[in-house]
């Protein structure tokens, strides 16, 4: 009826963007802002939308594509004047609490696993493994730092503090970040930003959410029990399916599925 009578109108549109898994470029489930700009940029534009609505269930990774993605919502969010709102499932931590900060308002369930803010690098040793079965490592460089942290040699401090530096560089670019958008609704706590993480009661008392609540019943108590959900999220084609490294997407579900189980989920 819409079609023929214009100046009839609908019910109010709300996007509803789901982003679920580890943040970064491998894996069939990860989040990255190539897979993910079609998406976003449909959502916003599609049914003109009154508000859209991010769905998080992410415990971070790469802290290059959780900004890259959340540049491009708040982009589209200021092109298209329209508010976003996120909702945090199981998690939003590291990485996806940035995603969650992209939003002018963060909600979460009480049990909802919130913050971690800060940067982690992790790797292994193997040297003594090595040498143990008398393999030798031969390494050429033309740079002093070219093999920096390589696993198979011995530690080094002056590599360690290299690496540090790093590190606290991208904690304070986190850091200002989460200042930035969430502004004076954040506590004082001393413990804010030094990687721990919280359940959504205590999230909501340090400023890092603004309440508890799910999806669909704040956005109609936000917009009309008439709202209608237009659902959007990374879809793989056919081909990409057919064509995926079975032994690489076992192993990224592996190191997605030991992400979570950081936050024991």
């Amino acid at each position: 009826m819409k079609r023929f009578i214009p100046f009839v109108q609908g019910p109010p549109v709300v996007a509803v963007i789901r982003l679920t898994g580890s943040i970064g470029l491998g894996g069939r489930a990860a989040l990255s802002d190539n897979a993910l700009r079609p998406v976003i940029e449909r959502a916003f534009r599609r049914g003109k939308p009154k508000a859209v609505a991010l769905v998080i269930n992410s415990p971070g990774g790469s802290p290059v594509q959780s900004a890259l993605i959340a540049a491009r919502i708040r982009g589209l969010a200021e092109k298209h004047k329209l508010p976003v709102h996120a909702f945090v499932e199981d998690v939003a931590a590291s990485g996806g609490y940035w995603l969650a900060a992209a939003a002018d308002d963060i909600w979460a369930d009480a049990g909802s696993i919130v913050g971690s803010i800060g940067v982690i690098s992790a790797g292994f040793g193997a040297h003594d493994l090595i040498e143990r079965y008398g393999i030798e490592r031969r390494v050429f460089t033309s740079a002093k730092s070219k093999s920096i942290l390589d696993p198979f040699l011995p530690q080094k401090e002056e590599d360690v503090e290299i690496l540090k530096g790093l590190l606290e560089e991208m904690h304070s670019g986190f850091v200002s970040y989460v200042q930035q958008r969430r502004g004076d609704k954040l506590s004082d706590d001393e413990h804010l930003f030094s990687g721990r993480f919280w359940l959504g009661g205590t999230a909501r008392e340090l400023g890092l959410i603004d309440g508890i609540a799910h999806p669909e019943d704040k956005l109609r108590e936000l917009y009309g029990d008439k709202s209608v959900f237009l659902r959007y999220g990374p879809r793989r084609g056919l081909m990409q399916r057919l064509s995926a490294s079975v032994v690489t997407d076992v192993m990224a579900d592996v190191e997605d599925r030991a992400s979570f189980a950081r936050y024991g989920l």
